[in-house]
């Protein structure tokens, strides 16, 4: 049946353009020398951990690995093993296990958990993250098995606005699996106890997201590896506390967010804490002057973490203590830090640690910024991904705002500063439009006539709705004349247009209320010259936000996102950011009387459902929303400070494209991405993935300058 639906693109918040990678130092590094690669450079790697030697030795006789080493190999220390997340299969985030042979340098070999377990517990669309080794301790005359645990989101969840982030275990002799977060509960970051009796993981349990983005909140619960009759002993020990390491069978080290003051303005600050179950003593290992997270225990008293010296914002030009550098805190000398990463690259990010050999060596990942990866050979500039239908593909574009032509010919989207608008065609990769400074043009979108080569942007501050934004079109794109022809009067916020099947119309929102801020959709009766020559019509209007519209491919309809249901009693913002309560609607242009909700976050309707948009059949609609809450501990990922909203993951819903009323509120959706980073402005073209490639693919090498978050 092939990909007879089109494919749906969207880009990626978080994700940087330089690929991830796997490195490791002695703790006392004297230079950039002393830093050791520990994967194949493949890829997009990070999140490792050691695989114990006992461990190993029972991954070794899987009937895949069987042939690679031995048991004697382990014991003479000619093979080390990692396990880490890759997203080299089907660019999926995924765990793998690196075979590590010899010393410096050394020969890896890299293995998915299909290839040496088999697809009946990794298969699928899912995310998987935070392997560790649990089991291998005696129990009487008994050794538990050595088993791997895991988080997976493979598990679908009709809740809504609910991770779908589970704990398992699978057994490395047997491959069985089993899942251990309790039903109805949704656990992260999950770590194993230096015996390999107990996981302690951050969860959700007893309190539902509630659209946090970088704060979770999560508690700290503890339970054994190996169930017994009565259960795994599931217990909470810590209230807020998250990416929890143990220290030894009773000291747990975790990270919380501090906050100094009762406004929103007031000071805060990520610390490391250090837990005595036995005691229940609590204390700060990290000071309050900077932010300390994603720690790894080195022993009891000692434990390495990621900081940051001095926050910044996405404009700046870092400084050495603006960048996430990787420390030693030891409880017994308080005050008193080892500074590991500052000493090899004190201008690169370092992520998440994890100790390596009792913590003689720290292992991190960072962008891999070497010689060896030409920008012009790192992956294309769209990513091909494993989708979870058979009839619909999907890719990732390596910038903002993506847009496909009608005919499948040309790819838009803008750079990550909000300056540049690219083009990709079969004349190459190439700006087309360009502003002298940042946040400056944004949502750019076809005319849906292919004849006509126009493409529409909006030009201003963009997210600011006290600020003019104007729709320009920049005719003849392709023939890169640097023209444009502003279609918006006055200074009005003017944003998302898109036109109709036949390129005649525009539909857009706007801010036309003087002293207001409420967004309704307009329409434009001439497309090519907007307000300057063709006449405004409302479309609608009333005390609220209707934004990200779209025309469907009959012409019949419009679906945008809304915050018209928001209760009168909700708070102005959301977590410091928007309003929050976006639903997808639809409304019929010739009646908009007729409106209709299609889907909405949550049944009290908190929450965003944004950037909607038509399949070509009109058959379903994509979005981007927070329906899978997040996937992983935001402070463990890269950084992207923008005044973007993160919305989460893209999924689509199915309608009924010839009756609107039998849309309204629509039950069922369809998770498209699984990701820990941010996934949004879809879009969803005609054509397959493969046609797409093989039409832009032999000119255009990734060979611009994306800026890195």
């Amino acid at each position: 049946m092939g990909e007879n639906r089109g494919s749906i693109a969207f880009f990626t918040t978080y994700r940087p353009p330089v690929p991830l990678d796997i490195f490791s130092c002695p703790v006392q590094p004297s230079s950039e020398k002393d830093e050791l690669h520990l994967t194949d450079g493949k890829s997009y790697n990070y999140n490792c951990r050691v695989i114990p030697p006992a461990a190993l030795k029972t991954i070794l006789k899987r009937p895949k690995l069987a042939s690679e080493a031995t048991e004697a190999d382990v014991d003479l220390g000619r093979l080390t093993g990692l396990i880490f997340v890759s997203e080299r299969a089907n660019n999926l985030e995924t765990l793998h296990i690196a075979l590590c042979f010899g010393a410096n340098p050394h020969q890896v070999k890299v293995f998915s958990l299909a290839d040496i377990y088999g697809t009946d517990a990794f298969n699928g669309v899912r995310m998987e993250d935070s392997g560790c080794i649990g089991g291998g301790y005696e129990v009487g005359s008994h050794t538990i098995d050595h088993s791997l645990v895991y988080v997976s989101t493979k598990e679908p969840v009709q809740e809504r606005r609910c991770p779908w982030t589970v704990v398992y275990k699978t057994n490395l002799r047997t491959g069985e699996t089993e899942r251990l977060t309790p039903p109805g509960t949704f656990d992260l970051s999950p770590s194993v106890s230096p015996s390999g009796k107990k996981i302690a993981v951050a969860s959700f349990q007893g309190k539902a997201w509630d659209g946090e983005i970088e704060d979770l909140q999560t508690d700290i619960y503890v339970m054994n590896v190996e169930r017994s009759p009565s259960g795994l002993g599931r217990r909470r020990v810590i209230v807020n506390g998250g990416w929890p390491t143990w220290g030894s069978e009773n000291v747990l080290f975790f990270h919380r967010k501090e906050y100094y003051g009762t406004k929103q303005d007031d000071s805060t600050a990520w610390r490391v804490f250090r837990f005595d179950i036995s005691t229940d003593e609590l204390i700060p290992v990290t000071p309050k002057e900077f932010d300390a997270i994603t720690p790894a225990a080195i022993n009891k008293d000692k434990v390495a973490v990621a900081t940051i010296h001095k926050k910044s914002k996405f404009t700046d030009v870092r400084v050495e203590a603006q960048y996430r550098h990787i420390e030693i805190f030891d409880t017994t000398a308080p005050g008193a830090s080892v500074q590991i990463t500052q000493k090899i690259r004190p201008k690169a990010d370092h992520f998440n640690p994890f100790v390596i050999d009792g913590g003689k060596c720290i292992g991190y990942h960072r962008s891999d910024m070497s010689p060896s990866q030409n920008i012009s050979n790192m992956e294309r500039y769209f990513h091909k991904i494993q989708s979870p239908f058979q009839d619909t593909g999907l890719f990732r574009v390596s910038g903002v705002f993506p847009t496909i032509s009608k005919d499948g010919s040309k790819l838009a989207f803008v750079d990550n500063e909000f300056k540049a608008v690219w083009l990709a065609d079969k004349k190459g990769l190439r700006i087309v439009y360009e502003k002298e400074g940042p946040d400056s043009i944004h949502s750019p979108v076809w005319n849906q006539n292919p004849d006509k080569d126009i493409l529409y942007v909006c030009m201003g501050v963009p997210f600011k709705a006290d600020q003019p934004l104007q729709i320009c079109a920049i005719p003849d794109v392709s023939s890169e004349n640097g023209q444009r022809r502003r279609l918006t009067k006055g200074r009005f916020n003017n944003a998302f247009p898109s036109t109709d099947r036949d390129g005649e119309r525009l539909v857009f929102r706007s801010i036309r209320e003087k002293d207001k801020r409420y967004k309704n959709l307009y329409i434009m009766e001439k497309a090519d010259v907007g307000e300057y020559g063709g006449k405004i019509k409302r479309l609608t209007n009333g005390p609220w936000t209707d934004t990200h519209c779209q025309w469907s491919p009959t012409g019949d309809w419009v679906v945008f996102s809304s915050t018209r249901d928001k209760p009168e009693d909700a708070p102005e913002t959301d977590n410091g950011l928007d309003p929050g309560y976006f639903a997808v609607f639809l409304v019929n242009v010739n009646d908009p009387s007729v409106v209709v909700r299609v889907i909405r976050s949550a049944y009290h309707i908190a929450g965003h459902v944004n950037h909607p948009v038509f399949s070509p059949d009109g058959r379903s609609i994509a979005v981007t929303a927070d329906l899978a809450a997040v996937s992983a501990d935001p402070m463990s990922l890269p950084l992207f400070l923008h005044s973007v909203r993160p919305y989460g993951d893209v999924f689509t819903v199915d309608i009924d494209p010839e009756d609107i009323n039998k849309n309204k509120d629509v039950k069922k959706f369809h998770r498209i991405t699984h990701s820990r980073y941010e996934n949004g402005t879809p879009t969803w073209t005609l054509f397959s993935t493969d046609v797409l490639i093989k039409s832009m693919d032999s000119h255009t090498t990734m060979d611009f300058n994306i800026s890195c978050p």
